[in-house]
């Protein structure tokens, strides 16, 4: 497929594009982009007119946003044994996209617009109710190691980020089942090694 470029910011949902990416052992090309400025200059927005990161470049295959990143991942290094067995596949497609889906709108409405939804809306909006996309993950995790069972796979990259982030940051209610999960996925090395570069390439906050 040829060069695989990354295109991210440490301050972004490029972090779990990074554990994808160490996930998989990709040797890859870091392109650091700043928000307002390269970000939303002429050259990135040919790869993404959204202006927003991540992307990957791998020879002429451009993908953006990060669920799409991660499944294209584990299909492009099969070698890394992350892509969806046969019996695997339902889960891991069902909980990749609804964690990027009905989730992240969920959570969006309620912890950054802070939107009431009322109860007829909830029959139009595709997640219904912040309570509800919560139960509905945590009652599929409490069953389970992983997202497919008790095999870790490239869902668990995506659906564990959300997670990872939701009860560090107050996004998802910090549950014993979300923080057992979160504390599986903390103990792997690629977690690990992408969580220290982009710590590293983080801006010194002012009086640090």
């Amino acid at each position: 497929m040829g060069e695989l470029i990354f295109y991210t910011n440490p301050m972004s949902r490029g972090q779990i594009a990074r554990w994808a990416l160490e996930e998989v052992g990709a040797d890859y090309e870091q392109r650091l982009l700043d928000y307002g400025t390269t970000m939303k200059g002429e050259d990135y927005l040919a790869v993404n007119p959204m202006g927003k990161v991540p992307a990957i470049k791998h020879g002429d295959q451009v993908v953006t946003e990060a669920a799409a990143i991660c499944a294209y991942l584990a299909e492009a290094f099969p070698e890394a044994g992350l892509a969806p067995r046969d019996e695997e596949r339902a889960a891991y497609y069902r909980w990749m996209f609804f964690a990027a889906g009905p989730l992240e709108q969920a959570i969006t409405a309620e912890k950054i617009l802070h939107a009431a939804i009322e109860d007829e809306q909830q029959r139009t909006v595709g997640f219904g109710s912040y309570k509800a996309a919560v139960d509905a993950l945590g009652g599929w995790i409490k069953d389970r190691d992983y997202v497919c069972g008790d095999r870790f796979t490239m869902a668990d990259v995506y659906v564990g980020a959300q997670v990872d982030w939701g009860v560090q940051f107050g996004t998802l209610p910090a549950l014993d089942i979300f923080q057992a999960y979160a504390g599986r996925l903390r103990e792997r090395e690629a977690y690990q090694r992408a969580k220290a570069i982009d710590q590293e390439l983080m801006p010194e906050q002012p009086g640090a």
